[in-house]
């Protein structure tokens, strides 16, 4: 009868450890798949920025661009300062002239992220495909002479194309995904997401603070006031603000001149 006992009570302490030994696996293997392509690539990634991420410095910044290119699509010279994160680093591609400021975070979880020739990307910002349910349009494009302000945030679930000198001041939000929550008896995290993508065209200034919600497409030479939340797509060379924001006026319209302020230029200059 104790031997009996003795064999049942082995038999659920084994399924107990295959169960926490399978939970553990699940664990790593989530983790895992946050990261990188693979457990090689987690590891010589993961390398790297031991050995290399932490360096200050324009000693850190030279080093960086060397070794970098063993993980990352990288033409010409780049500027990557110590702190930046980078996961899923072999879908990151940066063109010359890009500078990644300190505490960037770069996710590019399929289909990666493009930032054009000499773009600035400040300190905290943090770029994140967040493709994990594998959608066909994600991944986040920015293109040349651009700036992503500080502590900004670009999701690029359902696809975010920025164009050309287009800045974006601090705190700005660029979302390119939506949660459904059409049916009040089920919880909204199983009612699924939209992602349609978001377009910015060529230049285009987006003021501090503001946010540009999933589906809308800001047209060339416009600007979005600090603080709008803009839901739907912005003409070109217009000025729009509030929330929703709504067309203030067009540019190159005549402003009172009650309103208007000093404009200074590099060259030292000032115009009224």
């Amino acid at each position: 009868m104790s031997s009996k006992s003795d064999d049942v009570g082995r038999a659920e302490r084994a399924r107990e450890m295959n169960s926490k030994t399978a939970s553990v696996l699940s664990g790593v293997n989530l983790y895992l798949g946050r990261q990188a392509e693979g457990i090689f690539r987690y590891i010589i990634e993961q390398t790297l920025y031991f050995l290399f991420g932490w360096i200050p410095s324009i000693v850190g910044i030279g080093i960086r661009a060397i070794f970098y290119r063993l993980i990352l699509q990288m033409r010409g010279w780049t500027a990557i300062e110590n702190g930046v994160r980078l996961r899923y680093a072999n879908y990151i591609r940066l063109e010359n002239g890009v500078y990644l400021d300190q505490n960037v975070y770069l996710h590019a979880s399929p289909n990666g992220i493009e930032i054009g020739e000499n773009t600035i990307v400040m300190n905290g910002s943090v770029l994140h495909v967040y493709n994990f349910r594998k959608l066909p349009h994600s991944g986040i494009k920015i293109g040349r002479d651009s700036l992503v302000g500080e502590y900004s945030i670009i999701r690029g679930q359902g696809g975010v194309v920025i164009g050309d000198r287009v800045y974006t001041s601090p705190y700005t939000q660029i979302i390119a995904v939506n949660h459904v929550f059409d049916d009040p008896e089920i919880p909204f995290i199983h009612q699924g997401i939209t992602a349609e993508g978001i377009v910015i065209e060529d230049d285009v200034w987006i003021g501090s603070g503001a946010i540009i919600t999933d589906g809308v497409r800001i047209g060339k030479g416009s600007v979005v006031a600090a603080g709008a939340v803009v839901t739907k797509d912005v003409p070109a060379h217009s000025v729009v603000g509030g929330i929703p924001a709504r067309v203030l006026r067009m540019v190159g319209e005549k402003v009172p001149s009650e309103f208007k302020k000093p404009i200074y230029f590099s060259t030292g200059e000032l115009e009224l």
